[in-house]
């Protein structure tokens, strides 16, 4: 028998459901307070490229699921970096093997969109950070005719302005990279890494960290041609259109001591841009420093700090007051708490195999992430937390780990509702 509603009914009816499901579309917007972008080294497709997953992170659970469409490709051979515009409207995809940095527009559902194409002005580029209106990329060597892996030199960092986004043509083109050549430095359009005492020695950069204030950027790296290596910080002040300044005279704070062999491996700043710390892969530990407002360092009390067995990367929680360690050799992450830049370690919790990236949601500042370069035999993996943010103490994220195309060797995340990009999918 099947009842016959009356007109009113059906009405009632249709609206009811109606509601009910703008009020599932609600939730579901509401409830994805993230987007999460892990490059992938995996070669894929005709041209080889490497990919980009595109995770949403649940902002009641933390649980992270890669949206529809997710991957994409990341528009050039073995992507290792990636950072977000200040805007959140594009993302930079910074790959090794092309010398390029593939720009995409981030619509408001996390899809990616490529823009355009930049070539790097040195040879392998292998970090990127992005200051205000400023991009800045380090190369792993400065494009001399006689620098090759075979015949390594030294590497370098260049800058590129970014416009404003092009609100009134999204779809074609959102904030740019102004032009295809990078800030000029006299004669060159890089700002060489060399250690003014021994300048024929191969300094090897390892990461860079732009401060939030924009003033400073600093260049993590080691002399590879003494035994044990020297880790070193360069420092640069950053000036008008970008234009960079070497602080205390080019010549680079030492990272630990001539004699410990320290291996600088990952860098990051606090909220205030008044502490750096540094990564020492070779000792297991943290650098920790004090910025003055000339951009010196000065250690921090109690620095270096114990990290686990090989510490690749480096977060600092911008809301509460702790920092974040993932460790390669050892599969974790150690916990700090921080106190006038001094840090305390407060307890360890396990990742996936071989953490090389680690992040920090930005919209909440709760939940962490890591992305695991052998997740497993045939893909990588992110591990997801919580943070306790009375005690700093992190939980395992819903479903954790979560699947990534194999091969994972960065992640940058924006908050959902900070695209702005305009587009729709």
């Amino acid at each position: 028998m099947r009842m016959k509603l009356n007109k009113p009914s059906q009405l009632a009816l249709v609206a009811a459901g109606s509601l009910l499901v703008a009020t599932m579309l609600t939730a579901c917007e509401t409830l994805t307070v993230d987007f999460v972008f892990v490059t992938s080294a995996k070669a894929a497709g005709t041209n080889n490229y490497g990919v980009i997953d595109v995770f949403e992170i649940n902002s009641e659970s933390g649980q992270m699921r890669q949206i529809p469409t997710s991957p994409f490709p990341s528009g050039g051979r073995n992507p290792v970096a990636e950072a977000a515009s200040s805007d959140n409207t594009n993302l930079f995809v910074v790959n090794r093997d092309d010398n390029t940095i593939e720009q995409f527009l981030i619509g408001n559902d996390g899809k990616v969109y490529p823009q355009n194409t930049t070539n790097t002005p040195g040879i392998f580029p292998m970090a990127v950070a992005v200051a205000g209106t400023s991009l800045f990329v380090v190369d792993t060597y400065q494009p001399l005719p006689t620098c090759s892996p075979a015949a390594p030199c030294s590497g370098s960092v260049g800058v590129f302005p970014i416009s404003a986004p092009n609100i009134s043509n999204i779809g074609t083109k959102g904030a740019e990279i102004l032009a295809p050549n990078p800030v000029a430095n006299g004669n060159l359009d890089y700002w060489p890494l060399i250690l003014p005492s021994s300048p024929s020695d191969v300094i090897v950069p390892t990461a860079i960290d732009a401060l939030k204030s924009g003033d400073f950027i600093y260049v993590s790296a080691y002399d590879s041609s003494v035994t044990p290596n020297v880790g070193y910080i360069f420092g640069f002040a950053v000036g008008s259109g970008g234009v960079l300044t070497p602080v205390n005279g080019g010549v680079p704070f030492l990272a630990g001591t001539l004699q410990s062999g320290t291996r600088p491996s990952g860098m990051a700043s606090d909220a205030s841009s008044t502490y750096l710390y540094v990564t020492d892969s070779a000792n297991s530990r943290v650098l920790g420093y004090t910025v003055a407002a000339s951009g010196s360092l000065t250690p921090l009390a109690g620095s270096p700090y114990q990290a686990g067995g090989g510490p690749s990367s480096i977060t600092v929680d911008p809301t509460y007051s702790y920092v974040y360690v993932a460790n390669a050799q050892d599969s974790s992450v150690t916990e700090y708490s921080m106190s006038n830049g001094v840090l305390t370690s407060i307890g360890t919790e396990s990742t996936g195999l071989q953490p090389i990236a680690i992040g920090i949601d930005p919209s909440t500042n709760r939940f962490l992430f890591t992305v695991n370069f052998l997740g497993s035999s045939i893909n990588g993996t992110i591990s997801g937390f919580e943070l306790n943010t009375t005690t700093g103490t992190l939980l395992v994220s819903k479903d954790s780990p979560y699947k990534s195309d194999a091969l994972p060797t960065a992640v940058t995340a924006i908050p959902h509702k900070g695209t702005g990009a305009g587009i729709a999918k």
